[in-house]
């Protein structure tokens, strides 16, 4: 494995991450709660082995920056999802570890209620990390 295969690396981290957290979300709403909790913890940690890897990547590539090959209409598309992918990716860094601190208190009322919130964001940053991805390496990559 190189650097330059971090990127497949963290988007298929960020896949992995999508189907636990919609594992944990049917397993909620289903009544299995054990199974739920394992489902998201897994989700969790494979969220953090991705954001190691991510700032893993950045660092080496001393700020290497991934042009986006798009052009027309999509360029605005890309980079309205990427901001959004953004913001909300800082906002997750606090909200899914706050929302386990409460499950792991048994404060299942407060853990609910951020819940509510935090899988949303969670949910949307995951499937658009691999969005982005796509968009940079697989559908329009900038020319070489």
């Amino acid at each position: 494995m190189t650097l330059h295969d971090l990127p497949a690396l963290n988007a298929s981290l960020n896949a992995l991450a999508t189907g636990l957290i919609t594992a944990g979300f049917i397993l909620i709403k289903t009544g299995r709660r054990e199974a739920h909790r394992k489902a998201m913890t897994a989700a969790m940690a494979v969220s953090a082995v991705f954001l190691v890897s991510y700032v893993t990547h950045k660092v080496l590539m001393h700020g290497v920056h991934t042009p986006f090959g798009g052009t027309g209409f999509i360029r605005p598309v890309y980079y309205t999802m990427l901001l959004s992918h953004i913001v909300l990716a800082i906002s997750i860094a606090y909200l899914v570890p706050r929302t386990f601190l409460f499950a792991l208190q048994g404060d299942l009322v407060r853990h609910r209620a951020w819940a509510r919130w935090t899988f949303p964001i969670w949910y949307y940053v995951s499937v658009t990390g691999v969005l982005v991805y796509c968009f940079l390496y697989q559908w329009w990559p900038a020319a070489a």
